[in-house]
């Protein structure tokens, strides 16, 4: 193969993404504020801003926090939770227990800017080829984000062989939609084996909830690996 291309997964501390770029021979770090869960000596623990211009060919940024930019927190906005998830630091979460309601709203709020920066900043980032994850995002959000982004990208596990619904938007730039590698057929709703696909929806409450409802599934993860990491490489062996 050509040389490997040089690839950033940002907002990741599973690895799947990481070691599915790996496997294909790729110089790939996964970057997070937490570490890597699997110990990696290829994680980069830390603001992965402070990363974006360190010379990448491909930035895949696999988990950006969006609880305040996605449709299933946007009620949050207008009526606030007595708690934060487990996903805060330990500081925001004690503070925010200790807030009035109103001084919950704005927090909540504020939050919504920092999602929306941290979104900003990696789309913008000055690397040529950018995949951004992110669920279906609430009005409050689109209003706020970079003029010049295109509508994402929707994909379902089920397309690359993993039986689970989570609904995913990819917002690409120099990179191409992905494409079904093995298309299963959903379930009828209703059915035992629908309530098993739903799972991901499904996860009962838990400090671990939002490990499991974030991971990637391996299958979407090789497909990201095969499909943009050989277009990356097609593009620099023409460029």
């Amino acid at each position: 193969m050509a040389d490997p291309m040089r690839i950033l997964i940002g907002c990741e501390t599973s690895g799947v993404m990481r070691r599915a770029f790996a496997a294909r021979g790729h110089d790939v770090w996964s970057c997070d504020l937490l570490p890597a869960e699997d110990g990696s000596n290829r994680h980069i623990r830390g603001d992965v801003r402070d990363h974006l211009g360190d010379g990448w060919d491909l930035l895949v940024v696999a988990h950006p926090p969006c609880t305040r930019l996605c449709n299933s927190g946007v009620r949050w906005l207008k009526e606030p939770s007595k708690k934060l998830p487990p996903t805060y630091p330990d500081h925001e979460r004690e503070a925010f227990a200790r807030m009035s309601r109103d001084e919950r709203l704005a927090f909540l709020w504020f939050d919504l800017e920092r999602g929306v920066d941290l979104f900003a900043a990696c789309w913008r980032a000055p690397i040529p080829r950018v995949a951004v994850e992110n669920p279906i995002m609430n009005p409050y959000a689109t209003v706020r984000l970079p003029a010049d982004l295109p509508k994402p990208q929707i994909v379902q596990p089920w397309w690359f062989g993993e039986p689970f619904f989570k609904a995913t938007g990819f917002y690409l730039r120099g990179l191409p939609p992905l494409a079904p590698t093995c298309r299963l057929t959903p379930p009828r709703p209703g059915t035992e084996e629908h309530k098993r696909w739903s799972a991901v929806h499904r996860a009962p409450p838990g400090p671990d909830r939002w490990r499991f409802r974030s991971r990637t599934f391996a299958g979407v993860a090789d497909a990201c690996a095969d499909q943009w990491g050989g277009w990356a490489e097609k593009e620099a062996a023409h460029g």
